[in-house]
C-alpha cells in the first residue's frame, strides 16, 4: 500500500503522505470490521436454525406401492420423491460439478477464487455461486430480490447458510439435496421425477446425454424447457458436455459422439389421474387420511401426517397385472355395451320416456335431476356469478339466507311469490324447516326482491340461449386411446350425453386372504370421478342377495339343495312369524307366471324363482336370521331392511361389500374382510400403521360346500373359464342395475353396471339383465387372468370339501329316489345353460 501511495504522490516526503497512509489503513480496518459486523448482524436475522438446517422443509410426494413393489401412483402438492446419493449415476455428478462448481470439493461453501474472477471480469467468465449456495437459495432465501441492497443482503445470507450447510452435511449429501430440491418444471420436482417425466426411467439409468440435458436445465428450467425449446435445450446440453470434456470427464471422441444425438425425450405426464387404478387411489387417499387423523397415529408434535407433503410410503395389495387386465376387460366390454345402449335409445329421451310401470321414476324427478346437472356445470356457474352473485350477497346480509349454487332458494322464493303455498307444502312434507321458510318470506318482503326476480329471469334467458347453442367441445368416447374426441353439440346435449354413459364397478379379491387384487370404480377417471365400488356407493343388488337367504336356510336347517318346493304364489300374512306386516305380501315371479311344478332348491336358485326365496323366508319366520347371516359375511346389519322383501334383493349394497360376502363361499365359509391397505411408513421407513385382517366363520363348512355346489350349478354359461366356477346374476326393476358375482378357488369377482341415474337403463330385459350387462365383463376378465402366464393361475385348486359325511344330501337322485344307484358329478350340468336373470321384484 505504501508503494502505491509513494507512486501516486511521487514523493514519500510529501506532508500529506503519512496522513493518507493513516487513512487508508483506517478505511481497510473499518471495512473489515464492517464486514464482520455485517455478517454478525445477519447471523441474528431470520436465518435458518440448526434444526431447520438438519431438516429442511421440503414437500415430498407420498408413493402408493402395488403388492410387487411397483409404484401405482403418488399423492402430492409437488411431485417430488427424494433419491439417495448412491442412486445418482456418476456421470450426472460429473456433469453437475463440471458445469456448476468445478472446485466443489476444494471449498467450504464459498469459492473465493470464483468470486474474485466474477468481480474482475464482471461475471463474463463464470459466476461465483457454488452448489452449496444454490442449495441455500432453493431451501431458504428463495427468488432473487430485485433491489440491489436486498439482493446483496440475500447473497450474504446465502454465503452464511452455505458455510453452515457444509458443516452439517457431507459433499455427497449436499449434491443429493440440491438435485432433489430443484424444480425441473412440467410437474417434475426433483431429479427422480425429472428422469421419469422426460425419459421414462429412474435416475440411475440416465445416460450421459440425458444427464447433461437435466444439468443444463439447472441454469433456468423454463428457458431450457425441452418440451417447448428443443433446439435451445440441445445447445445448452452441448455446453454441459463441453464443460465435462474440459474437466476430463469426457474424451473428445465421446463429446463429438454425444453432441450429435437428439434429446431422445420420452416425455410422460404424471398427475393424480395417470397410471393404474385411479379410482382405487382416490378411495385409498381418503382412507389413509382418516387413519392418519386418529390419535394413535399422529406425529410427535400432535399434528397428523400429510399424504400430500410428508413423503409417506403406502403399501397395498393391488396386483398391477391383474389390475391392468381388469381395466382392459372393462374398456372392451363397456365400449361395446355403450354402443348398444345409444342405438337402443336412438330418437328417444330417458328424461321423458314413460315405462308404464309402478316403480318407474316420475318424469318430474328426472327433469329436476337434469336441471340440477345443468346448474352444476361450469358454464352455468359463470352465468350465475354474472347475474346473481351481487344481489344474492346483499340479500344474504339482509336476511341471513344462504343461497346455494344450485339456485334452489331463488327458485323457491320466485315460485312462492308467483303462486303462494309452496313454502307451506315444503314445510308439511318435511323438506324444509319453519325457520328456513321464514327466511324465504323475509326475502320476498325485501325491497331487493324485485331486483332478484329480474336478475333470475335474465339468468334463465341467458342459460337457455347458452345451453341450446351448438358449441365446439370435447366429449368422452371409447373409440380411441385418448378416450376423448372433438365435436360440436349444444351444452345441453353434452350434459345428456355424458349422463347417458353407463358406469360400472368391479372388484376382485383373493378369498383366502381377503386381499383386493383389482379395483374398477368407473369407466374413465378423467371424465367421471365418482367411484362405484367402495362402501359409500350402494345400489340395489337384486338376485345376487338370494344366496344369503339360501345359505341361512341350509346352515340353520340343514336343508338339502334337492329339497322340492312348489312354484306357486306364496303369501306372508299379517301375524305370520316375526315379520310384523300390516297387509299380506304375495310377490310374483319376475315374469308374473307360475309353473305350479315342484322345483328343487338348486333349480330355484338357478332360475331365480321368487316363490322359492319367499318360501324360505317364511320358513325362517323372520328377516333376522338372514340379516344375522349377512352380518357374519361382512355386510353391516343396520343397512339391511327388517322386511321380508330382502329375500328378493331389495337391499342397497356396494360392490366391495358384495365381493367380501361372496369370498365366504369360496373360502370354506370363512369371511375375510376385503383388505387393500397393508401398511403406511414415513419417509424414513418407520412404520406408522399396519392393517390387521378380519376373519370369522360365517357358515358351517358343510353348509358352505352345499352352497358352493349350488352356485356352480346356477352359474350358467361360463365362457372359456377353466376349473371350478360359480356365480349368480342379478337385475333390478326397470333394469336399472345389472350384477354378476363370480367365485373361483383363486379369485372372487363382483361387478355392477348401470347408469348414475336409475332411469339411465335399457328398456328391455334382453339387454338390461345382469347376464348381458355385467357377466361378460367378469368372464372376459377371468379368462384374461387365467391366460396370463406371469400370474401362475392354479388350475388344480378346488373349493374345499369337508371330510366325512356332510349331513346334507347333495345327490338329488339319492334324495328323491332313495333306492336308485348313486351317480357322481350330480351338479355337473355341462355348462351352456344360462340362468333366467329377469328382474327380481314382482308386484307386491
Amino acid at each position: 500500500m505504501r508503494k502505491l501511495i509513494d507512486q501516486w504522490l511521487n514523493d514519500h516526503d510529501n506532508p500529506r503522505h503519512k496522513k493518507i497512509v493513516s487513512w487508508m489503513w483506517r478505511l481497510l480496518f473499518a471495512g473489515l470490521i464492517a464486514g464482520v459486523l455485517l455478517f454478525l448482524g445477519l447471523s441474528f436475522t431470520n436465518l435458518p436454525s440448526v434444526a431447520e438446517l438438519e431438516n429442511p422443509k421440503t414437500n415430498l410426494a407420498s408413493q402408493v406401492f402395488a403388492e410387487n413393489g411397483e409404484i401405482l401412483g403418488k399423492y402430492y402438492t409437488e411431485n417430488r420423491v427424494p433419491v439417495e446419493y448412491e442412486e445418482l449415476p456418476e456421470h450426472l455428478i460429473q456433469a453437475l460439478i463440471a458445469t456448476e462448481d468445478i472446485r466443489y470439493y476444494k471449498h467450504s461453501g464459498i469459492d473465493f477464487y470464483g468470486l474474485a474472477r466474477a468481480i474482475a471480469f464482471m461475471g463474463s467468465r463464470g459466476g461465483a455461486s457454488t452448489i452449496s449456495q444454490q442449495l441455500a437459495k432453493l431451501l431458504f432465501t428463495g427468488v432473487a430480490a430485485r433491489s440491489l441492497s436486498e439482493r446483496l443482503s440475500q447473497k450474504l445470507k446465502e454465503w452464511i447458510i452455505a458455510v453452515r450447510l457444509e458443516r452439517k452435511y457431507t459433499k455427497e449429501e449436499i449434491i443429493a439435496l440440491y438435485l432433489n430440491r430443484y424444480d425441473f418444471i412440467n410437474n417434475a420436482k426433483g431429479i427422480r421425477a425429472a428422469a421419469e417425466i422426460y425419459f421414462s426411467k429412474s435416475p440411475e439409468n440416465l445416460t450421459i446425454p440425458e444427464s447433461a440435458m437435466l444439468v443444463g436445465m439447472l441454469k433456468n428450467a423454463s428457458f431450457f424447457n425441452p418440451r417447448r425449446f428443443e433446439e435451445r435445450t440441445k445447445q445448452r446440453r452441448e455446453v454441459v458436455m463441453s464443460q465435462m470434456e474440459k474437466a476430463g470427464f469426457l474424451s473428445s471422441e465421446e463429446y463429438n459422439e454425444y453432441r450429435q444425438l437428439p434429446l431422445g425425450l420420452k416425455a410422460t405426464s404424471q398427475t393424480h389421474v395417470d397410471g393404474l387404478a385411479p379410482y382405487f387411489r382416490m378411495v385409498l387417499a381418503e382412507n389413509v387420511k382418516d387413519i392418519l387423523n386418529r390419535p394413535e397415529y399422529l406425529q410427535s408434535d400432535g399434528t397428523p401426517y400429510d399424504i400430500y407433503r410428508d413423503g409417506l410410503n403406502i403399501y397395498t395389495t393391488i396386483n398391477p397385472t391383474v389390475q391392468r387386465l381388469a381395466e382392459e376387460a372393462m374398456t372392451k366390454h363397456m365400449g361395446k355395451l355403450q354402443g348398444t345402449f345409444f342405438k337402443h335409445w336412438n330418437k328417444r329421451d330417458p328424461w321423458d320416456y314413460k315405462y308404464g310401470t309402478e316403480t318407474e321414476v316420475p318424469i318430474e324427478r328426472r327433469q329436476a335431476s337434469l336441471t340440477k346437472n345443468i346448474r352444476a356445470s361450469d358454464r352455468y356457474q359463470k352465468l350465475r356469478t354474472f347475474y346473481l352473485s351481487e344481489i344474492t350477497k346483499l340479500l344474504n346480509e339482509e336476511t341471513d339466507l344462504t343461497f346455494h349454487n344450485d339456485d334452489r332458494e331463488v327458485e323457491r322464493v320466485v315460485e312462492e311469490s308467483n303462486k303462494p303455498g309452496l313454502l307451506k307444502e315444503l314445510v308439511n312434507d318435511g323438506m324444509i324447516s319453519s325457520s328456513l321458510a321464514n327466511k324465504y318470506r323475509r326475502v320476498i318482503r325485501s325491497k331487493k326482491f324485485d331486483q332478484l326476480k329480474a336478475q333470475w329471469a335474465k339468468l334463465q334467458e341467458a342459460a337457455d340461449k347458452e345451453f341450446n347453442t351448438p358449441t365446439e367441445m370435447r366429449v368422452f368416447v371409447y373409440y380411441n386411446d385418448e378416450m376423448a374426441a372433438d365435436t360440436t353439440m349444444t351444452p345441453l346435449d353434452s350434459v345428456r350425453y355424458h349422463k347417458m354413459i353407463l358406469q360400472t364397478g368391479m372388484m376382485s379379491v383373493e378369498p383366502q386372504t381377503g386381499y383386493v387384487r383389482s379395483w374398477i370404480g368407473g369407466v374413465n377417471f378423467q371424465w367421471f370421478q365418482y367411484d362405484h365400488a367402495n362402501t359409500n356407493t350402494r345400489r340395489q343388488v337384486g338376485s345376487t342377495f338370494k344366496p344369503f337367504v339360501y345359505a341361512t336356510a341350509i346352515d340353520l336347517q340343514s336343508i338339502s339343495p334337492c329339497q322340492q318346493y312348489m312354484d306357486v304364489p306364496v303369501t306372508i300374512k299379517p301375524g305370520d312369524g316375526r315379520f310384523y306386516l300390516q297387509q299380506p305380501w304375495t310377490p310374483k315371479n319376475s315374469d308374473g307366471k307360475y309353473t305350479s311344478e315342484l322345483l328343487t332348491l338348486k333349480d330355484g336358485l338357478r332360475l331365480s324363482k321368487n316363490t322359492i326365496s319367499v318360501t324360505l323366508m317364511r320358513e325362517l319366520g323372520s328377516p333376522e336370521p338372514v340379516r344375522d347371516k349377512a352380518a357374519l359375511m361382512g355386510i353391516p346389519k343396520d343397512i339391511i331392511p327388517q322386511t321380508p322383501s330382502i329375500c328378493l334383493g331389495a337391499v342397497d349394497l356396494s360392490v366391495q361389500e358384495m365381493v367380501g360376502a361372496y369370498t365366504t363361499f369360496a373360502n370354506n365359509g370363512i369371511y375375510n374382510e376385503p383388505t387393500y391397505l397393508l401398511r403406511i411408513e414415513d419417509r424414513f421407513g418407520r412404520l406408522i400403521y399396519e392393517g390387521v385382517p378380519t376373519e370369522k366363520q360365517a357358515i358351517r363348512p358343510e353348509a358352505n360346500f352345499a352352497m358352493v355346489e349350488m352356485l356352480q350349478y346356477a352359474s350358467g354359461f361360463r365362457g372359456k373359464i377353466k376349473g371350478q366356477f360359480g356365480g349368480k346374476t342379478g337385475t333390478t326393476n326397470e333394469h336399472a342395475d345389472g350384477w354378476f358375482m363370480g367365485i373361483t378357488p383363486n379369485l372372487v369377482v363382483g361387478c355392477w353396471v348401470g347408469g348414475d341415474d336409475r332411469w339411465i337403463s335399457f328398456r328391455s330385459l334382453s339387454y338390461g339383465q345382469g347376464a348381458y350387462m355385467a357377466k361378460p365383463m367378469v368372464l372376459g376378465f377371468l379368462e384374461a387372468v387365467q391366460n396370463e402366464e406371469s400370474l401362475h393361475w392354479d388350475f388344480n385348486k378346488t373349493f374345499y370339501r369337508p371330510p366325512g359325511n356332510l349331513g346334507i344330501e347333495l345327490d338329488c337322485d339319492s334324495y328323491l329316489n332313495p333306492n336308485a344307484p348313486l351317480e357322481d358329478n350330480e351338479f355337473d350340468d355341462g355348462g351352456g345353460f344360462d340362468i333366467n336373470n329377469e328382474p327380481d321384484f314382482g308386484d307386491e
